[in-house]
């Protein structure tokens, strides 16, 4: 998936659709421009493992108190972004070699991830985002296919026989040490905390502390996939408050109601507890002074809401039964507007799985153009928790949730252990300052046809799809907008 240009791309900031973008100025954009944050995204998964009923005594504690081993993340170098004055040009003299530190660091990690290391993951992203996003109803919905794909990676490290095997399977991986590698792959093509992005997978194994666990199994965990792991009472107030604290930590603070409910009960024997965190600028901005109220067909009735406006040189691409175009964030990965025709619902979509083709690979897409689009958007701020057991059974993935025939050897050698709850939960939550515009594009024109030669209107009037991904085109986030008004 990754390549030279896309490389480029990304330690240059410079993109052809900010070049062509000169082709038609948006009058009503601000001056002088001003980099701004992209309102970030996060998710958690919670899975749960019990197998007996334990009460010990404990006492109040920071997170690191409890802390078997942390995780190091590796360090970037930042962005000179206090370098610049405020028409974004450089107003100090140590900026030149600042600037080529951070493209350097910005290189080496995008390179740390062999070629090749997303392999066989395709089938796997298309078929857990129908499982987990379809059927919403007229509710939004938010899922995280990098988030869920960490949890089940480690998972597979505290597994063996044919509860390895299942997870394996739904991952496309021919054995542990394959899902190893891809993972740590995954994880360092997904890392980027540099002064512009943050994207952070984080991952931690919380542990019963009456309970013996093979050492071997949490340095394997910390070495190749950045967990950390934690020991502590289950089911005191204390050890479930540092989990809370650890979520939120992790997370910017963004799921403070999800993390509410994440609860160690006193017959949890471990749990696995992986993050995602996104934070970006997008490579434009959208004027406040074109946001105007408008409405939107929700699938319970017409809501209103407030659109942002602009016009950009846009990659427009469409299908039989959906249209979609992205938008590049600032230096690394995009984000994709998928519509559906009048007449295609969201879910149907969704379980077609063609959007996903194209998400993934759109270079090989066959209905592409490139057009001037009169962009028309809703903001919003969605928010979405929801059982994953049912889903991954679903999936293939049975025998973990079954303390009779379930395999957690690696980790332990107490018998009967089970995943006993499996949760997961994510936000997107975007101000109209960053791009809101561009994280919710949807196409109104019919999929079926091709566009006019040079300009297309662009708006998101109904439920739509919305897919992020990294520089390496993965899918870090996906969702569901039926009311933007909710």
């Amino acid at each position: 998936m990754k390549d030279n240009e896309k490389l480029y791309d990304g330690i240059t900031g410079i993109r052809d659709d900010l070049v062509e973008g000169a082709e038609k100025q948006d009058l009503g954009r601000k001056r002088p421009r001003r980099r701004l944050w992209l309102g970030a995204v996060a998710a958690v998964l919670v899975l749960a493992m019990a197998g007996g009923y334990f009460m010990w005594p404990g006492g109040r504690a920071a997170v690191s108190a409890y802390a078997i081993s942390e995780a190091g993340y590796p360090e970037m170098a930042q962005y000179p972004n206090d370098m610049i004055d405020a028409y974004g040009m450089p107003d100090n003299d140590g900026f030149d070699a600042a600037y080529e530190a951070w493209q350097e660091g910005l290189y080496a990690q995008y390179s740390s991830a062999p070629e090749g290391f997303a392999a066989g993951l395709d089938a796997y992203f298309g078929a857990s985002a129908a499982q987990f996003l379809a059927g919403a109803g007229g509710e939004n919905r938010a899922y995280s296919p990098l988030n869920v794909y960490m949890a089940l990676a480690m998972l597979a490290e505290l597994t063996d026989g044919e509860s390895r095997q299942q997870i394996l399977s739904l991952l496309g991986s021919e054995s542990i040490e394959a899902l190893r590698e891809q993972a740590n792959g995954v994880w360092n093509a997904t890392y980027r905390d540099d002064g512009i992005i943050k994207s952070i997978l984080a991952g931690s194994l919380w542990l019963n502390e009456d309970v013996s666990f093979k050492q071997s199994t949490m340095d394997t965990l910390a070495q190749n996939y950045y967990a950390s792991s934690y020991r502590g009472e289950m089911g005191s107030a204390d050890f479930n408050a540092a989990l809370r604290d650890w979520i939120n930590g992790q997370t910017g603070g963004l799921l403070k109601e999800q993390a509410l409910e994440a609860e160690l009960t006193p017959d949890t024997i471990m749990a696995l507890v992986t993050t995602v965190y996104f934070r970006a600028k997008w490579s434009d901005e959208f004027s406040e002074a074109r946001t105007a109220q408008g409405v939107f067909h929700a699938a319970g009735g017409d809501v209103t809401a407030d659109f942002v406006h602009s016009s950009f040189a846009s990659d427009y691409y469409w299908a039989d039964n959906f249209s979609a175009a992205y938008r590049y964030l600032e230096n690394g990965g995009r984000m994709w507007f998928i519509l559906p025709d009048e007449g295609v619902s969201a879910d149907g979509l969704l379980q077609s799985g063609e959007y996903m083709d194209l998400v993934l690979d759109p270079g090989s897409w066959e209905g592409q153009t490139r057009v001037i689009v009169n962009y028309a958007l809703p903001k919003f701020d969605i928010s979405s928790q929801f059982d994953l057991g049912g889903g991954l059974k679903a999936l293939g993935i049975t025998d973990v949730f079954d303390g009779k025939v379930s395999d957690f050897s690696p980790m332990t050698d107490m018998e009967g252990v089970f995943v006993s709850s499996a949760r997961h939960g994510a936000r997107v939550a975007i101000d109209e300052e960053g791009v809101t515009a561009a994280a919710f594009t949807e196409l109104a024109l019919a999929g079926s046809a091709a566009p006019p030669d040079d300009e297309v209107d662009f708006t998101a009037d109904r439920p739509f799809i919305f897919v992020i991904t990294t520089q390496d085109d993965l899918p870090l986030f996906a969702g569901v907008v039926n009311n933007p008004a909710a």
